[in-house]
């Protein structure tokens, strides 16, 4: 193994520690394809299935896969008209599987998540029966402060980027701890601990995913 293939074992394994400890299911897969059949491990054929905004899991092929395979997908990107988005966004609380990524990972296992219009913490928080997270090892923060700050300054600006949106960061690429109209910072979420135990999935991966 090389030196960062060393490290992020090691680090992989805290973490995992860690998340279990919070009474989270937590694995490591280095690869797009042990990911994809991790998540096929835990999913069974024809369990109905949903998703937020993640890019890590479209980036990998995960939504692509799943939308390929025999479960009952809804994806809000097919939708052709806001009511049928809507529809989806409601259905989130009724599926069987949710698959999320997060704006940020502390190194003892909070995770945290920034939303601006707040279906995907919501559902992560209350309603489908389980939530797999798939995380890369580059949103990792030393502690909740840190990952707080990583999600705020890094993934917001990035994602006001990718939307387009009329907010300060989208100017200047620098979080302003703004209330604009358009701001995607509305709804902070840490989640601390799995409830039920296990009805939180974390896959940990070193591959540099998302924002």
């Amino acid at each position: 193994m090389n030196p960062k293939q060393i490290r992020n074992n090691l680090l992989a394994a805290k973490l995992i520690k860690n998340l279990t400890h919070r009474h989270f299911e937590a694995y490591y897969c280095p690869t797009t394809e042990e990911i994809i059949q991790q998540v096929k491990d835990i999913i069974p054929e024809g369990s109905s299935v949903t998703w937020g905004g993640s890019m890590t899991i479209r980036d990998i092929g995960l939504t692509r896969a799943l939308k390929d395979g025999n479960y009952n997908v809804y994806d809000r990107d097919d939708a052709q008209t806001d009511e049928e988005k809507q529809a989806i966004y409601r259905k989130a609380f009724e599926v069987d599987f949710y698959l999320a990524s997060a704006n940020a990972l502390s190194e003892d296992g909070v995770i945290v998540n920034i939303d601006g219009n707040g279906n995907r913490v919501a559902a992560i928080t209350w309603g489908p029966k389980r939530v797999i997270f798939v995380i890369g090892l580059n949103k990792v923060a030393q502690d909740v402060n840190a990952a707080l700050q990583r999600a705020r300054s890094t993934a917001s600006p990035i994602n006001a980027a990718r939307f387009d949106i009329d907010t300060p960061c989208r100017k200047d690429g620098v979080c302003h701890n703004c209330n604009s109209p358009q701001s995607i910072c509305n709804y902070i979420h840490f989640l601390r601990n799995s409830h039920p135990a296990r009805r939180h999935v974390v896959i940990l991966t070193d591959q540099n995913l998302g924002y």
